[in-house]
């Protein structure tokens, strides 16, 4: 029962004995225990405002991102357009060429078509003389079998010829 209902002497050396605790851990042990705590709290806020920083960098770097992203968009909708502008303008000077290559052929065409249609007229021409002059032989053969007839008709023809 000495526990229950402690005596005089007991509450004397346990109060010591509690001071003199209280007094080594005030002297050697709770400076480093609050500079740990200290140091430990100075390496969170640190490590917080590390972190902060890394957020705002964060944002930063996003919006950079995003103007980047938009720049590029822009640039890219540049080029398409002048993509676009130089295929229209090529296939234009094609569709040019070809209607003024097109336009060469017929006209040579034409121009040939036309010279044979000449040409045959020319053969054509030479070929109706040819017969003609056949047939008119024959024709005045079969009329002046006579040497008498043939003279007769030189002389006439002499007369009409415009060299008299």
């Amino acid at each position: 029962m000495e526990l229950v209902n402690p005596g005089l002497g007991l509450i004397f050396w346990m109060t010591l004995a509690f001071g003199i605790v209280i007094f080594i851990l005030k002297k050697f042990a709770w400076p480093s225990i609050i500079q740990a705590l200290k140091d430990r709290e100075q390496h969170i806020e640190d490590a917080l405002l590390a972190a902060d920083r890394a957020h705002e960098e964060m944002k930063k770097l996003q919006i950079d991102n995003e103007a980047l992203l938009r720049r590029a968009k822009e640039e890219r909708d540049v080029i398409m357009a002048d993509a676009r502008k130089l295929r229209d303008k090529m296939l234009d000077e094609t569709r040019q060429k070809a209607n003024d290559e097109a336009d060469r052929i017929v006209e040579n065409a034409k121009v040939r078509i036309e010279n044979e249609q000449k040409a045959a007229m020319v053969a054509i021409k030479n070929e109706i003389a040819k017969i003609s002059i056949e047939i008119a032989e024959k024709i005045l053969r079969q009329k002046m079998e006579s040497t008498k007839e043939q003279k007769d008709y030189i002389e006439k023809l002499i007369e009409k010829s415009p060299l008299n």
